[in-house]
């Protein structure tokens, strides 16, 4: 079954080889690749290398109880080949799951955009608790983060909000994050105590970089213009606002964070890659709509994924029915445990269509 993993121990030592050259320590994006490679592979060699240990003890305990005349040696020598077959049926399991096939956009940094849905100032209220929830994670899991652009709304709420997280597999934890979250709460405007419904649309968009999208500069038109702050009021005097069109898609950005102009189209250029990307990736999933099965829920924005209810104090993810009753906590930024969850659910799922495929 896995006759192509016997050279696997020689592919790692080959990458530590690649990793201390000096050559390639001083080519920081190389190196990173070659990183990658290398924390890919390093785990798929040591749990073959446990299999093999296990698969040659218990190959020699089967010898030895054959030739053995003491019932005690005997008895000793069966404990521990039924040790051993466990332990190799325990790494055949682990090793299929290190051969899933891996999501090539789990290491990059992730673009992750919040919008107010249903239930007006309620909404965006909400929008910004998702906003804070995301910061505290990416601080928890040591990311750093940067604002994009910010759209604020009603009482202290959020009407949209777009920032980056960066940090070496970013996407691999956030993607799930993709959907329609729902609150159920009292809203403290809310006079006769009702519980009322709104909702949060969050995508989370990969980086993508120049190689990963050909962005032709003659199908975008840039637009600047003056930067304005709330109620309109300027924010410097200088036209450092910029608005990029991509004409063929009709996509816009609009950036007015940073007092540079040029700042502000790199940002806006950066998300117009990573939206023009989203599109050829969601395009590529309908040509593999047989296949769509193997993904947590179908990954479009119009899905309800999540509830937050405030009276129970519980978070209910409708992809995997998993409920935590630690409301407030996964609100400070603690959603690991959900996250953990929907990562294992989503490799049985790739796990169980790997089967199938061996089977067929």
């Amino acid at each position: 079954m896995f006759e192509n993993l016997k050279t696997i121990d020689h592919t790692m030592r080959e990458l530590e080889g690649k990793l201390a050259d000096p050559a390639l320590l001083a080519d920081h994006d190389a190196w990173m690749k070659v990183n990658r490679e290398y924390n890919k592979v390093k785990p798929l060699a040591e749990a073959y290398g446990v299999y093999e240990k296990a698969l040659a003890a218990a190959a020699e305990d089967r010898v030895l109880i054959d030739e053995a005349e003491d019932a005690d040696m005997v008895a000793m020598l069966r404990e521990d080949l039924e040790a051993q077959e466990e332990l190799v049926a325990a790494q055949e399991t682990e090793i299929k799951m290190l051969l899933v096939p891996k999501d090539p956009n789990d290491y990059k940094n992730v673009i992750v955009e919040i919008r107010a849905g249903a239930g007006g100032d309620e909404a965006g209220l909400f929008a910004g608790d998702l906003y804070r929830m995301y910061h505290m994670y990416a601080e928890k899991e040591h990311f750093s983060t940067e604002d994009l652009s910010m759209t604020e709304q009603g009482i202290g709420g959020v009407k949209e909000a777009t920032f980056m997280v960066k940090g070496e597999g970013a996407y691999s934890k956030l993607k799930y994050e993709s959907g329609v979250h729902r609150v159920q709460r009292v809203p403290a405007t809310e006079s006769q105590g009702r519980i009322h419904t709104s909702t949060a649309t969050v995508a989370v968009l990969p980086e993508a970089e120049e190689v990963d999208v050909a962005l032709d500069m003659n199908d975008v038109r840039v637009d600047v213009y003056r930067s304005s702050g709330h109620g309109g009021q300027s924010v410097n005097t200088t036209d450092s606002a910029v608005r990029v069109t991509h004409l063929p898609t009709g996509i816009v950005i609009a950036i007015q964070d940073e007092k540079s102009q040029l700042k502000n189209k790199e940002k806006a250029l950066g998300l117009l890659r990573a939206r023009l990307y989203e599109l050829e990736l969601e395009k590529q999933q309908q040509e593999m709509s047989s296949e769509r099965h193997s993904q947590i829920g179908t990954g479009d924005r119009s899905e309800r994924i999540r509830t937050y209810n405030f009276p129970q104090g519980r978070i209910t993810d409708h992809r995997i029915n998993r409920t935590i009753y630690r409301l407030q906590e996964f609100l400070d930024g603690d959603i690991g445990e959900m996250i953990e969850a929907l990562q294992t659910e989503d490799q049985l799922k790739k796990l169980a269509l790997l089967s199938e495929k061996e089977i067929v």
